[in-house]
């Protein structure tokens, strides 16, 4: 017989969307996942639910996590937080009384209900519309931030005209976007990353949320560079670009957020990871969950923060001297030659 607790999260997990604008009433649909700031409902895009997935187990509906602050759980989790109960008693109790509650759901476009498999035929379609960076207004914002780094590479493109919508409903308009391609350990496109562009200057776009990821990030990333035994995960393409900059011949990979890089699969054979850490609370938590389930493998593990809120900053701040010569100083590295030492 089904316990009572697991019977409640799988009928929540079967309103999750309901239970999301009920209790988060401030956030919106984002592709497979509903975003807002943080389990006390403030506006923002840090804690994300997802919508899709199995009832219960791995990648189920209802799971959530606040990359800024590292809590995760499932949707009774996410009730005891938002509504600061004191006991499971008091959550099961509440739950109940929500799931008896009548529910009027708003007709939904079928084009606005994605399964996983949907937004990665998605993420490939855009992509493969696409052309190269080079040329570019994506490739000149690049360079507008200090990076330098080669750019003629398979994972970024640019699209000229991409549909831009904040949520489900509002009105949409085209804007220029740099595309990053996500991909498995296997090679195989699982998803995209877009930053939106402004049209008429070397920046994002002025708006809420210039950047997006779109199909199966968790666990995958944007990759520059063939992973042997070591590699530099971060969280952001301009992030990995800056150190890509001062690092030519090291292996990097955009993780796209501080969930993602806690969460980010370790390649088969990987003896040394050397992990971006932007220098905030959240960049600071994922880089250490990261780092100690690399070291339960046996990967060798060393961290890296920046001096400012990221290392496209500290590139930005600093000279490309004094950029190198710090990172230089981190990583034990020759820089002109690549030769990371592996046993640091």
């Amino acid at each position: 017989m089904e316990r009572p607790a697991a019977a409640l999260s799988r009928g929540l997990a079967e309103q999750v969307e309901a239970v999301c604008k009920h209790y988060l009433s401030n956030g919106c649909r984002s592709g497979n996942y509903w975003t807002v700031g943080d389990v006390n409902n403030h506006a923002g895009r840090s804690l994300y639910v997802r919508l899709k997935g199995p009832l219960s187990g791995k990648g189920a509906r209802g799971n959530w996590v606040d990359s800024a602050t590292s809590q995760y759980g499932d949707l009774l989790d996410l009730i005891a937080a938002r509504e600061n109960l004191r006991s499971f008693r008091e959550t099961l109790n509440e739950a109940r009384r929500f799931l008896k509650q009548p529910r009027i759901e708003p007709p939904t476009r079928s084009n606005e209900r994605f399964s996983d498999r949907d937004t990665i035929a998605t993420a490939r379609r855009i992509w493969a519309a696409s052309r190269p960076i080079q040329g570019t207004p994506a490739e000149a914002y690049l360079r507008a931030r200090k990076i330098t780094a080669d750019l003629d590479v398979t994972s970024l493109r640019y699209h000229p005209a991409l549909f831009y919508r904040e949520c489900p409903g509002a009105s949409s308009r085209k804007l220029p976007a740099l595309i990053a391609v996500v991909t498995n350990h296997r090679g195989e496109i699982t998803g995209m990353h877009r930053t939106f562009l402004d049209p008429t200057r070397n920046d994002k776009a002025s708006v809420p949320t210039p950047r997006r990821s779109l199909g199966a990030i968790l666990g995958n990333g944007v990759r520059f560079g063939i992973i042997d035994d070591v590699v530099l995960v971060g969280e952001g393409i301009e992030t990995v670009l800056s150190l890509k900059s001062a690092l030519p011949y090291l292996p990097i990979v955009a993780a796209l957020s501080a969930g993602h890089l806690a969460a980010w699969e370790f390649p088969p054979g990987l003896r040394r990871l050397i992990v971006a850490c932007d220098n905030d609370a959240a960049g600071w938590r994922a880089a250490r969950r990261l780092s100690e389930r690399a070291e339960v493998l046996g990967i060798g593990a060393t961290t890296i923060t920046s001096l400012r809120s990221d290392f496209n900053s500290d590139l930005r701040g600093m000279s490309s001297e004094g950029f190198q010569r710090r990172l230089a100083a981190m990583l034990g590295s020759d820089l002109r030659t690549g030769n990371i030492e592996k046993n640091k």
